[in-house]
């Protein structure tokens, strides 16, 4: 879920087939607003009254109904039902102990649905829920949230000033999201950094295009997929035919930074370059019973592929990359995966409320189960040190005589960027302050001395500029692609 695909995400980082009004959504209903008027009946006139009207007695709801009747009569304000009906189903799913199980009112249901479909206002961020924490599975290319350095495992401690902890990840997401051109100020703590970073985010549309193509000298097609959304599997295959009609060559296949999304634009995507009658995946539901997904015998890509992952490839990506490894041959490059190993079914009910939980297993073509583990690469590669660099907050002006880690964070900057800011020590002395106004004589902004505002701005998307230009997994990728022999999906 976008500020929870998955969530969308994913946690999108969440495989979810929409069953609308299948029969566990009638079951709940049935329980739930019936069987209480059918139970005061049957309290009132005898348990034969019940068996009259063809109902079989629910013995382990007595307590559930015990409940609800003596708050009822006894609380002493008036009481909400349609809030303690959707607080008893939210027990009912946070005793599951699974992140990717979640209810969802009218409201959350309507931003879950959202985040597959055309656009959101937000700032582009899939989360989920962990042990009580929000965490980040990953931006969304080119959102907000990416360009503020939000980083896949960043733990969201608030949202404008209001704690996060304990909150699922739909209610989250309500805090998150927002109207376009308006601020949000989220509260972030990292791994491996000693306080939280504060960062002050302004909200967009976050358009759900999924497929980014371009082509680079070496006739290299450079396709990134950032989500599997309703209309991926189209969209890779209109970037395909695009990239081909330029004279491609190869394909560099960019899954980092994808949180997931529909299984079913999985399946069909995976079918372009996996061979026929190959694994793709496999199903394990709660008895242990298997279900193996093949390749169909619809054509398939016949030239040479790569595959891009990292920390932030989650869920219907890990999908895709275990069978493009396993039954495709193709190789994978980058760092281990997410390990979401599971698949979730999305539930609607008739109020427009959203059941969403947990099914089943999923493994990889040889059997293995990646929950929590993640898929290792083939080649493993990092980015450069610079590409974790921290956002820098354009509201907390950085000037001379200050010592903090926001500082070291900005002089880390300038030296990835090549203007030598002194000994990087976190201390804005007379060489950093000198740095800073070099910086902003070269981008045609007032020389203060101080990082703030516009300065912060323009430093962070130069340092995005340097990861670019220094993308040390794509650059492996193309240099397989060129210099060695590569197996095709076909």
């Amino acid at each position: 879920m976008e500020e929870n695909k998955s969530e969308q995400s994913g946690d999108k980082q969440t495989h979810y087939i929409r069953l609308k009004k299948f029969h566990f959504v009638m079951l709940v209903f049935f329980l739930v607003f019936v069987s209480a008027a059918i139970t005061t009946i049957a309290l009132a006139f005898g348990d034969e009254k019940a068996a009259e009207v063809g109902v079989t007695p629910r013995n382990e709801f007595a307590k559930l109904y015990e409940a609800y009747d003596k708050l009822q009569s006894n609380y002493y304000k008036d009481l909400d039902e349609d809030q303690l009906i959707n607080g008893a189903i939210n027990g009912m799913l946070d005793s599951l102990d699974d992140p990717y199980s979640d209810y969802m009112d009218q409201k959350e249901a309507k931003s879950f649905n959202e985040s597959v479909s055309a656009s959101f206002e937000g700032i582009g961020a899939e989360i989920r829920e962990e042990d009580g924490a929000i965490m980040i599975v990953s931006p969304i290319k080119g959102s907000p949230a990416e360009k503020a350095g939000i980083k896949p495992n960043d733990k969201v401690l608030s949202v404008d000033g209001k704690s996060v902890e304990g909150m699922g990840a739909s209610e989250a997401v309500m805090l998150i999201r927002g109207e376009k051109g308006t601020k949000v100020k989220l509260e972030i703590q990292r791994a491996g950094t000693p306080k939280p970073i504060e960062m002050t985010i302004v909200r967009d549309e976050i358009p759900v295009e999924t497929v980014y193509a371009k082509m680079d000298d070496h006739k290299v097609a450079h396709i990134q997929i950032t989500s599997f959304s309703d209309h991926t599997a189209k969209e890779l295959e209109k970037a395909i035919e695009d990239m081909k009609a330029q004279g491609m060559k190869s394909m560099i296949l960019d899954l980092r930074q994808n949180p997931g999304g529909l299984l079913d634009q999985a399946i069909e995507i995976t079918n372009m370059f996996v061979p026929e009658g190959k694994v793709l995946f496999q199903v394990e539901d709660h008895t242990g019973k298997r279900e193996k997904f093949v390749s169909d015998n619809k054509p398939k890509v016949d030239l040479p592929v790569a595959v891009l992952v990292d920390s932030g490839s989650a869920s219907a990506s890990e999908i895709f990359a275990a069978a493009m490894k396993e039954s495709a041959g193709i190789p994978i490059i980058g760092e281990k995966t997410f390990g979401k190993g599971t698949v979730q079914t999305s539930a609607e009910f008739e109020d427009g409320s959203n059941l969403k939980f947990t099914t089943a297993k999923w493994l990889t073509p040889n059997g293995n189960w990646i929950h929590k583990k993640g898929i290792t690469p083939d080649v493993t590669i990092e980015l450069p040190d610079y590409a974790n660099l921290t956002f820098l907050n354009p509201d907390q002006p950085l000037k001379l005589d200050q010592l903090s880690d926001e500082v070291k964070n900005a002089e880390k900057m300038l030296e990835a960027i090549g203007i030598n800011p002194g000994k990087v020590d976190g201390l804005f002395d007379k060489e950093t302050e000198a740095a800073v106004k070099q910086f902003q004589t070269r981008m045609g902004l007032e020389a203060t001395g101080i990082i703030e505002g516009k300065t912060s701005l323009e430093l962070m998307a130069k340092l995005r500029e340097k990861i670019e230009q220094n993308d040390t997994q794509k650059q492996k990728a193309i240099e397989i692609l060129t210099k060695q022999k590569v197996p095709t999906a076909s």
